[in-house]
């Protein structure tokens, strides 16, 4: 355990304007003075204001999340992206090496790149991103991550749901209905991964939600790879979707028709769309309470851990039940 937080202080907290600067300062980056924290919570990233150049963006990674190596594979297929002229932002190289350390704490320096937000209302938008997203998996692909976890049922639903019922998060009174409709919704996802049978596994962007991707003129590009893991290729086209399914299913078939471009979809995955939706719900959950001792967390997320919230939460399970229950089919 680290003296901050047997000091009872998050890591974090050491981490002051000057710090930031000083550790940009030991890799030969100055800057001038202007920081800007930017949208993240797991980790903190600063758009940093330089004497000579543009502005960069420091990620300085949460402490005990990734190992180096794991980092560090990361950093390695955006870096193989960008060389396939995919439109990704890989780490900078600076004196050989990609990931720094100072006092404590490892970051990486990026350029910074600009952008809008995507308007995945558009079907063109959707096909446009569809060939991005293909082109990706079809690198991804051709290589298994070796260090990095994968995504599936054990690391993102059986795993969570012990944790938040070792530590005691969800409320006596609610503890047996939660248990009871996670454990329903659970068995759904095993049954949903047995009917799909053996899809191939690659590494993945892994949290392609529209917050993660930055469009401009030229199309769109990817500004974070931290989630990046191995698992099915649905996992990073059904975070696109929203609405009910009939609208859903509209803009998956806008996505495939760029997508199949360059990558060839399962529809055997279709059946795992709302049981990986499922998944996500319960990991996040459990991402939330791991790190309540950040400070940040309860300032950002206050309805988190009231007895609203996990009443909410056994509600929103029940209505994940009846969607698994639902089938996609083709379009």
């Amino acid at each position: 355990m680290s003296e901050a937080l047997e000091a009872g202080n998050h890591p974090y907290s050491r981490l002051t304007p000057d710090r930031v600067l000083d550790a940009l300062a030991s890799v030969g980056m100055f800057g001038d003075g202007r920081l800007l924290a930017l949208n993240s919570y797991e980790n903190r990233v600063y758009q940093v204001g330089m004497e000579d150049g543009p502005p960069l963006v420091v990620k300085f990674y949460r402490p005990e999340r990734w190992t180096d190596l794991q980092i560090l594979e990361e950093h390695d297929f955006v870096a193989e992206l960008t060389e396939a002229e995919i439109p990704v932002v890989p780490a900078l190289t600076i004196d050989a090496r990609t990931l720094h350390e100072f006092e404590g704490f490892r970051f990486a320096v990026f350029a910074r790149r600009g952008g809008r937000a995507p308007e995945f209302d558009r079907g063109d938008t959707l096909e446009w991103m569809g060939r991005f997203l293909g082109r990706i998996h079809a690198f991804g692909a051709t290589r298994s991550y070796q260090v990095r976890p994968a995504l599936d049922l054990a690391s993102f639903g059986e795993e969570p749901r012990a944790w938040l019922i070792e530590h005691d998060f969800v409320p006596a009174d609610l503890r047996t209905p939660w248990r009871g409709v996670i454990d329903q919704a659970l068995d759904q996802v095993r049954r949903a991964y047995t009917q799909a049978g053996p899809l191939a596994s690659l590494r993945l962007h892994g949290d392609c939600h529209a917050g993660n991707v930055l469009w401009t003129d030229a199309g769109p590009h990817f500004v974070d790879f931290d989630d990046s893991r191995m698992g099915p290729a649905i996992q990073d086209l059904w975070m696109l979707l929203s609405g009910e399914r009939m609208a859903m299913s509209a803009q998956l078939s806008s996505i495939l028709a760029g997508y199949e471009d360059f990558y060839e979809f399962d529809p055997r995955a279709l059946v795992l769309i709302e049981p990986l939706r499922t998944l996500r719900l319960i990991h996040y959950s459990a991402w939330l309470a791991r790190r309540w001792d950040d400070p940040a967390f309860p300032a950002a997320f206050p309805w988190f851990n009231t007895e609203r919230y996990w009443q909410d939460r056994i509600l929103e399970m029940r209505e994940q039940i009846a969607l698994m229950d639902e089938p996609w089919g083709m379009f």
